[in-house]
């Protein structure tokens, strides 16, 4: 099964997603033992996510005698890169900056990581544009008074 460019996990299937990336593969039964534990969740509930999972094409399932194993189809890490670029779509351009430097604020990083953003930034500033473009509804922005460029 294609995974969807478009790939939209729920908060609770990312509760699955987790345990299988985790496990490389899992049994409906194992997520559910983890999970109650967790969550309460019922393994009916599980089940019908792990299903919706496999629907979407994030998870693969093969047949293990009278159970399904399911892996994952798509790596954590593409889950969190596409799942981002989805967010970042929704925001107004203009406050996107804001909003990461919030994130960051907020998250625990180990000095690596907080290395190779600091890379990372210096390399995009050379070519970063002086501004953004708008992406407002046309003559309706609000982010910055004066900016908007649509018409």
């Amino acid at each position: 099964m294609e995974i969807s460019p478009a790939l939209n996990i729920s908060n609770a299937e990312w509760q699955v997603m987790r345990i299988i990336w985790t496990l490389g593969q899992a049994s409906s039964q194992t997520v559910s033992q983890l999970l109650a534990k967790k969550m309460a969740w019922k393994a009916a509930t599980v089940k019908t996510l792990v299903g919706r999972l496999v629907k979407k094409g994030a998870l693969t399932a093969e047949r293990d005698g009278k159970r399904y194993l399911y892996q994952p189809a798509i790596s954590e890490q593409q889950a969190m890169n596409t799942a981002s670029e989805m967010f970042v779509e929704q925001l107004c351009q203009h406050k996107i900056g804001k909003t990461l430097e919030k994130m960051i604020q907020e998250t625990t990083l180990s000095q690596q990581d907080i290395q190779d953003l600091i890379s990372m930034l210096q390399a995009k500033q050379k070519t970063a544009p002086k501004e953004v473009p708008c992406n407002c509804l046309p003559n309706k922005c609000q982010c910055q008074p004066g900016t908007c460029q649509q018409s």
